[in-house]
């Protein structure tokens, strides 16, 4: 089933979400409805509170990008209790345009480390200790960021956030468009 993103100004995006436990109801069809969600939004990451859920479950999809990236063919994961251990201070930072589901109409240059490691489970709830560098790791700050409360306008510089200011505040009022469903802040 194809889910409504949740758009900028919801509270759920502003909440730290919690770890689950395998019992959790309707897990696997939860994470399906988030495949099916993410492809019908033409994304390549969703993070559970984008759909309203604060729970510390995401999804990324990068086969659409195996055109251009040979190395994520296939490449569609769901990360159950995903956490960023550290940072590597020795990789270089990396400078890219970022764009959000929750976000429609903005998209923003933001400065990420291009290595991280991770700690998650995968959908059989085994663990996972690795480290990730690339587009893939982008991906998954930007993602597991959602996890935190945190969303990539946070990350501007001072300036370029008030530059989006206003778009920002159309986003809360419900003045945008985008060809995917969504749960506006005031409907």
């Amino acid at each position: 089933m194809i889910l409504p993103i949740y758009i900028y100004g919801q509270p759920v995006l502003r909440k730290v979400a919690k770890d689950i436990t395998p019992d959790y109801p309707d897990l696997e069809e939860l994470i399906k409805d988030m495949f099916e969600t993410l492809t019908a939004s033409d994304g390549v990451g969703l993070a559970a509170p984008q759909i309203g859920k604060s729970i510390r479950v995401a999804v990324i999809d990068l086969d659409v990008l195996s055109g251009e990236l040979p190395e994520y063919k296939d490449f569609r994961k769901a990360y159950i209790n995903p956490h960023i251990i550290e940072i590597d201070d020795n990789s270089k930072k990396e400078i890219m345009e970022e764009g959000c589901l929750s976000i429609p109409g903005i998209h923003e240059s933001v400065t990420r480390p291009s290595r991280i490691h991770v700690q998650y489970m995968d959908t059989a709830f085994v663990q996972h200790d690795e480290w990730v560098d690339g587009y893939l790791a982008r991906v998954m700050q930007h993602e597991f960021d959602h996890l935190d409360g945190t969303m990539f306008v946070d990350r501007l510089s001072p300036f370029r956030k008030q530059m989006v200011n206003s778009k920002l505040k159309a986003l809360i009022q419900g003045k945008y468009r985008c060809s995917y469903r969504t749960k506006p802040v005031h409907k």
